[in-house]
């Protein structure tokens, strides 16, 4: 890769994005955002009572990744993000064109526990199921490539920055 690429690691709840994206901005030496901070407190409260977030709570969490990502365009950057619907997506791209999906996909046994093992995280795994419902996997049209999270970090990163290199360079 020439110019680096805006990339948002995607993906259901504990598929790794939060551990994986900050490995891979390190691999391509760009900075890294946890997605999570983005959130207003109403959202990380809805979700820490179990409730699931309706679209309205999403979009200015996802404005505020675009804006992130929208001002990374040409230096590169890796943003953590569920983008689990082509819609949130392409709110995404609206705001930063160039931007590129990792999606990291797994067997919901393996994710679940995993999410069990992790401490101090708002997420539940009752929400995983309403994750899974809500996925709607990268499409043939989107800039993207999909990962499995099976392996070691390490692993899962050089598979994720091996498959972005095949991507165009990022439009401007």
């Amino acid at each position: 890769m020439n110019t680096p690429h805006v990339v948002v690691v995607m993906g259901v709840a504990g598929t790794g994005k939060t551990t994986i994206g900050p490995v891979l901005a390190a691999r391509l030496g760009v900075p890294y955002a946890e997605g999570d901070d983005f959130h207003p407190q109403a959202n990380i409260a809805k979700m820490s009572a179990g409730t699931p977030l309706t679209d309205e709570d999403r979009w200015p969490w996802l404005d505020a990744i675009g804006e992130w990502g929208h001002g990374r365009a040409g230096l590169g950057g890796v943003v953590s993000c569920s983008a689990l619907k082509r819609s949130y997506r392409d709110r995404l791209r609206a705001a930063a064109p160039g931007v590129v999906f990792v999606h990291l996909t797994g067997d919901r046994a393996l994710i679940e526990d995993r999410m069990s093992h992790r401490e101090g995280h708002f997420m539940p795994t009752a929400l995983l199921d309403s994750q899974f419902a809500t996925l709607q996997p990268l499409e043939s049209d989107e800039a993207g490539v999909g990962v499995d999270v099976l392996g070691s970090p390490e692993e899962i990163t050089e598979r994720a920055a091996n498959a972005l290199e095949d991507l165009p360079e990022p439009v401007q």
